[in-house]
């Protein structure tokens, strides 16, 4: 019944592409419904003369259309008022995105939906996703064709259900090949222009893409009606932060199991080299992890992180935002728990500055080792513990003073001394040299005034007193000197071990990759954070740009970039983004003798492949001397023993068998003279030698011309209208392009009749032999000297349609081949149309 009062539920068949069967899956729907006694009427459906949707329709309740005359034409919509006056529970409506007819009660078809919905009756309908406005500029540059009717988005994701219905690109090619889609004189232009694998595939994809996200969207109405605030993963991008320890496989396995929770989310590695570094990777760690990474899936990077504790979280906070990363892992601290109270870490700075990325920390059994590591001990520590390090010179030695008062009875002042003495080295060792000072001082103070005798008096009584409170300040300073200078040699060994890690994985880069200097370049821009590196040379009086990544900087000199390192004399290694420090300057000029590696290393490759080009030109004047060899003796053959039988005067022939020997002659030769005219070809267009005379050309003239003469004509299907639009070409060479086509499809068609079809596509005509032969479209089918399955012994050179691909190229158009629908093959000449002359405006 009609749910009184209550708005209708609108359920979608969403569609990525015309003919996947929205319209027939809508139809079941309505008739399963009705078998359930639901009362369904068809308010408008379009069957596009496709017999099995019709069959459909019939047994369900049709609302006469509405018929209005615009122009002379008549017209048929929806009545809408009809169906609302019938008031069915159920109504069909098919193509949402279509526009009325003018005159119409509602301007797009989608408002009458509304309408019907407001109405309270449930509607089912149907529109492709090239309908969709949010996609409508994607559809037209994947297709090159702009879809006038669209649908707002909002109004499909209203839609209580939606329903994808899809297929294989090939079942639907195979559906259209049999006519279940669209007349038989549009099948040909529509699998060549729209419906092409390629495009089905991408607008398949986009269907998929959009049902997901509306899926997204149902879960979220889900979780706010049902008042849900916890956390449920969807797909995202995963980071995870490896710091090459022992707990980084750990981590890592972690991260790939949340990425493949999360719906298969990308799930990319990073690693933080550190200038100062409080962690370095141990020696091939990096690449073991770089190995596991490839196994779960994953990309692995690396980036130089700022110098300090603070530098590594920023650092790696902005990779995660840099990349989109929706959820960051990482390992939990290795540090104690006294170290950890010491300095918060960098997980707890991540935790602190991620934003809206969420962050999991992942347990390990490395976390929380025991004391607190050596490198952390040194003088000049920043932030937090600067400022414990000054609290502490001023507690320890209170401290010590009360212990001293407490155990005033049970040990003497020397006692008392060593306790000032620690609290000294103590403040040293984590504060550093002020607040050592401080302390010694503080602790001198408070020992001669608190238990030196005479207490409670800064007087200065035995001399020994005084060299104690100079001691402990001498103490103070050299302990703090002592640390300074073992975190001096810590810190360079960091940094030396950070360059040399930068340096590995670039040698890596140079000597694995096929393409080392692009992606050296990329690695360099990406670990020092350069918006774009590049490699210039010095040559003929001009700088060149050999290559590089990321936008062009400065005026093409040198001296305009942010960073300039000369490699050698001609040759520079430039960045633009931000100026280095001189350490990484330093590095940076390693880095350039590798950048010159990898340049030798691609111009090697490049003279390499020159080399191996002419070996291969070698080999096919060899594969020419093999192969022409039996295809010109077979002809000449023939023709001598004809030649010489007709002059034989021994021989008494008939006029019949005279006829026979002359056209065997000029079969012979007519065969030979192709041979030899496909050799010439094929040798001009190695040379570059043809110059295409282009103009206006009709395929229909071009397409008889070419047949006239040719062997097995008869069994050719010319389907070219005369409409269509000329192209522009050299009519002598589409001619040999297309007699070659034709040649080629008798020659392997199995005897079968060949179809000759052309149709127009945006500013291209379109030719297309089609054959039903045993071949299937592969790029090997336009190599010279290359037979089709390469086994036939009488069928040519394999020379044909090497030089209709040359010809058709030279005229500026496309040869390319595709699978027949059904079997077989079909070769595709597609050229520019030709413009239409401007009419000329009377003087």
């Amino acid at each position: 019944m009609v749910h009184v009062g209550e708005r209708g539920e609108l359920r979608i068949y969403l569609g990525a592409a015309p003919g996947v069967g929205k319209t027939f899956a809508m139809l079941g729907e309505a008739h399963r419904r009705r078998e359930r006694g639901t009362d369904v009427v068809i308010g408008l459906v379009e069957t596009h003369g496709r017999a099995r949707t019709a069959e459909l329709v019939e047994g369900i309740e049709v609302v006469p259309r509405r018929r209005s005359v615009h122009r002379g034409a008549v017209l048929e919509e929806m009545d809408v008022d009809a169906v609302l006056a019938r008031r069915p529970e159920v109504a069909v409506v098919d193509e949402l995105a279509h526009t009325n007819a003018p005159g119409s009660r509602h301007a797009r078809r989608c408002q009458d939906v509304a309408e019907l919905l407001d109405a309270g009756i449930d509607v089912l309908t149907t529109v492709n996703v090239q309908h969709l406005e949010s996609l409508n500029d994607v559809v037209e540059r994947i297709t090159g064709v702009r879809q006038l009717e669209t649908v707002p988005d909002e109004v499909v994701r209203r839609a209580e259900q939606i329903e994808l219905v899809d297929i294989t690109p090939e079942a639907l090619r195979r559906r259209m090949a049999h006519g279940n889609v669209y007349a038989a004189e549009k099948v040909d232009a529509a699998l060549s222009n729209y419906f092409r694998p390629g495009n089905l595939i991408a607008l398949r994809e986009l269907a998929l893409l959009w049902v997901a996200d509306q899926v997204d969207v149902a879960l979220q109405r889900h979780r706010t009606d049902r008042g849900v605030t916890d956390t449920w993963e969807t797909r995202e991008r995963v980071v995870v932060a490896l710091t090459g320890g022992p707990e980084s496989e750990t981590v890592l396995r972690r991260a790939a199991r949340i990425a493949q929770r999360a719906g298969s989310a990308e799930l990319v590695c990073v690693h933080v080299l550190r200038g100062d570094g409080l962690a370095g990777a141990p020696v091939g760690a990096l690449a073991r992890l770089r190995t596991l990474a490839d196994d779960v899936g994953a990309s692995f990077h690396t980036v130089v992180g700022g110098s300090g504790d603070g530098g590594v979280p920023a650092s790696l906070l902005e990779f995660a935002r840099g990349v989109d990363a929706t959820q960051l892992v990482l390992g939990t601290s290795r540090r104690s728990r006294l170290a950890r109270a010491l300095d918060e870490g960098i997980g707890t700075r991540v935790v602190q500055e991620s934003g809206p990325i969420d962050v999991h920390m992942v347990t390990h059994p490395e976390a929380g080792g025991r004391g607190i590591r050596a490198p952390g001990l040194r003088l000049r520590v920043p932030g937090r513990r600067g400022v414990v390090g000054w609290g502490l010179a001023v507690a320890l030695p209170a401290l010590a003073t009360v212990a001293g008062l407490l155990l005033l009875d049970l040990v003497d002042l020397s006692t008392d001394v060593v306790l000032f003495f620690l609290a000294t080295v103590v403040v040293a060792l984590v504060g550093g040299l002020g607040p050592a000072v401080l302390a010694a001082l503080a602790g001198g103070l408070m020992l001669n005034f608190f238990l030196t005798p005479p207490t409670g008096s800064l007087t200065i009584a035995q001399p020994e007193n005084a060299v104690t409170i100079v001691a402990m300040v001498v103490v103070a300073v050299l302990v703090a000197l002592v640390v300074d200078r073992a975190a001096r040699r810590t810190e360079q060994a960091q940094r030396l071990r950070t360059e040399a890690a930068l340096l590995a994985s670039f040698s890596r880069t140079v000597l694995t990759r096929t393409d080392p200097l692009p992606r050296l370049l990329e690695k360099v821009s990406e670990a020092f954070g350069l918006a774009s590196v590049a490699v210039l040379e010095h040559a003929e009086g001009e700088w060149r740009r050999v290559a590089g990544v990321g936008p062009p900087a400065g005026d093409g000199q040198p001296g305009s970039w942010d960073v300039d390192v000369a490699v050698e004399p001609g040759l520079h290694l430039v960045g633009h983004g931000r100026a280095l420090p001189a350490a990484d300057r330093r590095l940076l000029e390693t880095v350039g003798g590798q950048a010159l590696l990898a340049l030798r290393s691609q111009r090697d490759a490049a003279a390499a492949a020159a080399a191996r080009r002419r070996a291969e030109a070698t080999e096919m004047r060899g594969a020419l001397l093999s192969a022409v060899g039996h295809d010109l003796r077979t002809p000449l053959t023939s023709i001598k023993a004809a030649a010489g039988s007709l002059r034989d005067e021994r021989l008494r022939l008939s006029a019949a068998d005279r006829a026979d020997l002359a056209a065997t002659v000029e079969e012979s030769a007519d065969r030979l003279t192709a041979l030899v005219d496909n050799l010439l070809d094929s040798s001009r267009l190695a040379a570059g030698a043809v110059a295409p005379l282009l103009a206006p050309v009709g395929y229909d003239e071009v397409v008889v011309r070419a047949l006239d003469g040719l062997e097995g004509a008869s069994r050719v299907e010319v389907e070219v209208d005369e409409a269509l639009p000329d192209v522009t070409a050299d009519a002598g060479l589409l001619e040999r392009v297309v007699a070659n086509l034709v040649d080629n499809a008798l020659r392997h068609g199995r005897g079968a009749p060949v179809a000759v079809r052309a149709s127009a596509h945006a500013d291209r005509v379109e030719l297309r032999v089609v054959d039903r032969g045993p071949g299937t479209a592969r790029e090997d089918l336009f190599v010279a000297f290359q037979r089709r399955g390469d086994r036939h012994p009488a069928g040519g050179v394999g020379l044909g349609l090497s030089v209709a691909r040359g010809f058709t190229e030279a005229m500026g158009g496309a040869l390319t081949a595709e699978d027949t629908p059904g079997g077989g093959l079909t070769l595709v000449v597609a050229l520019p149309a030709a413009r239409r002359p401007t009419p000329a405006v009377p003087a």
